[in-house]
């Protein structure tokens, strides 16, 4: 009897692992781009949390993406509860394959989070996630460092001296 494979991994630890990930971003950023919504990726949070894609739409609303591609990962996994207070509508991102159901488990939240299926070059929303709108002030201080940070990683692209570091 032969062992199953291995569930992938968005493990940034190996190269299969950041692969996947940066795989299932692609196809979202694609996805948002066509409804006018743009997006960075790797965005620090103040809470010292890190979320995987953070995205404004034509509105402003702050859109918030966390990437899982297995179950342990997704299960394993308590942080994402924190990222709610930092946007307007949360989705979860899976890549092709993965096991949907999971997402209906009442401790993740269904009835406040999207669900995302990606690969490299496009993505599906499968479930739309609800508005919960952020406070004025808060939605005012993420904008603000949503642009100063894209500004700074463009800054990036010009020039290979320039400072990009997050912070």
């Amino acid at each position: 009897m032969t062992n199953p494979a291995p569930e992938p991994s968005c493990d940034s630890a190996t190269p299969e692992g950041r692969a996947l990930a940066a795989a299932v971003a692609r196809g979202i950023l694609r996805l948002f781009s066509r409804h006018d919504i743009f997006g960075i990726t790797e965005v620090p949070l103040p809470n010292g949390r890190r979320l995987d894609i953070m995205a404004i739409d034509g509105r402003g609303q702050i859109i918030a993406v966390e990437i899982k591609c297995s179950r342990a990962d997704l299960l394993g996994d308590g942080k994402w509860q924190d990222y709610y207070e930092y946007c307007d509508r949360y989705f979860w991102a899976v890549p092709a394959g993965f096991d949907l159901a999971l997402f209906d488990l009442p401790v993740l939240w269904p009835e406040r989070s999207g669900l995302i299926v990606a690969d490299a070059y496009d993505a599906e929303i499968i479930r739309a996630a609800p508005t919960e709108p952020l406070a004025a002030a808060r939605r005012k201080a993420e904008t603000l460092r949503f642009a100063r940070r894209a500004a700074r990683r463009v800054s990036g692209l010009i020039d290979s001296g320039f400072m990009t570091e997050d912070y």
